[in-house]
């Protein structure tokens, strides 16, 4: 008997401490993380500067592994169909997790069943702009003009389901106006076209549009994002201007597959917020117009289904389709 409860008491030592032998086991390889982007923009910048310090602190090396296309649906699949051990990572936008989603019927992932939250690392407010020569200085000027005469003010996407749409159409809703979107390949041809006056409104990144704004070629009215921009302080959220409605929230986060084991999770969690405390870091993402934040899994989660089901009734109501 004497020989027996030694046995039992020497298993149940052993199954208790299995989680943090496995916590304390990984990582014992190069951790792989998947950017659903083409090297050089917003989110493959927040993976490198991520990535190295979170190698220094994990002592294995983070490899970063660029799988474009598809609007991110590729790298994101490819997470979330990896081994759940912890070394397969998604770093993405609110595109992977929230937009995508909502617009699509159809996709080969689904973000809250297969992908298991980290942490949102940054958010990348946007701004709602017109021309330096527009005759608005405010958001209600603004929307009164759009009132006066519906579809009169012109705004330019980068497609259906892209960032801009999704916030100008948000800000629409909530202004009670009608607006109409003029398709771009992207920031440079809008901001020319802004400033040229072939559209009235324009709203992009604040990174793209701040040296703009600094040289009086165009004038932010409002941040469209959850909270100011460090780039332009003095500029309203539009929450703060009485339209919470119209804010869209665009953020980068890093997650796991589903069933990663949770001991895994937490270190991760653990060292991503050490990472992201590193004053350079911070500094070198906000002179990109990112905000470092940390925002861990339950609030992430939480954030992911909120934002999906939001943005599916506004695609219901506009009309938007992404293919």
């Amino acid at each position: 008997m004497k020989t027996r409860h030694l046995l039992l008491l020497s298993l149940f030592a052993v199954f208790a401490a299995t989680p943090a032998l496995a916590q304390d086991a990984w990582p014992a390889k190069p951790v792989k993380l998947v950017v659903p982007f083409p090297p050089g923009g917003g989110t493959d910048l927040v993976a490198r500067a991520m990535g190295q310090k979170l190698s220094e602190r994990l002592k294995q090396p983070v490899v970063i592994d660029n799988r474009p296309g598809a609007s991110t649906i590729i790298g994101t699949d490819a997470v979330a169909k990896a081994a759940p051990d912890g070394y397969t990572l998604l770093l993405s936008g609110s595109t992977s997790y929230s937009v995508n989603p909502a617009l699509r019927a159809k996709l080969p992932y689904d973000p809250v069943k297969d992908l298991a939250p980290i942490a949102i690392v940054a958010r990348a407010p946007l701004a709602l702009v017109v021309s330096g020569n527009a005759p608005w200085r405010t958001v209600n000027e603004l929307i009164a003009a759009a009132k006066a005469k519906p579809k009169s003010v012109r705004y330019a996407s980068f497609g259906a389901g892209s960032g801009p749409q999704l916030a100008a159409e948000l800000f629409a809703l909530a202004g009670g106006v009608q607006l109409q979107e003029i398709p771009y390949k992207g920031s440079a041809q809008s901001t020319v076209a802004l400033i040229g006056g072939e559209i009235e409104m324009g709203v992009d990144t604040v990174a793209s549009v701040a040296p703009q704004v600094r040289a009086g070629k165009l004038r932010a009215l409002g941040i469209v994002g959850a909270t100011r921009s460090s780039l332009l302080p003095d500029v309203p959220t539009l929450a703060e201007l009485k339209l919470p409605e119209a804010t869209f929230d665009a953020w980068y986060a890093l997650a796991a597959p589903a069933r990663t084991p949770a001991p895994v999770v937490q270190v991760l969690l653990r060292e991503v917020s050490a990472v992201m405390a590193d004053a350079g870091l911070q500094a070198q993402l906000r002179t990109q117009g990112m905000e470092p934040v940390v925002i861990g899994p339950q609030p992430f989660r939480a954030q992911m289904e909120s934002e999906i089901a939001r943005y599916r009734a506004l695609a219901h109501r506009a009309g938007i389709v992404a293919e």
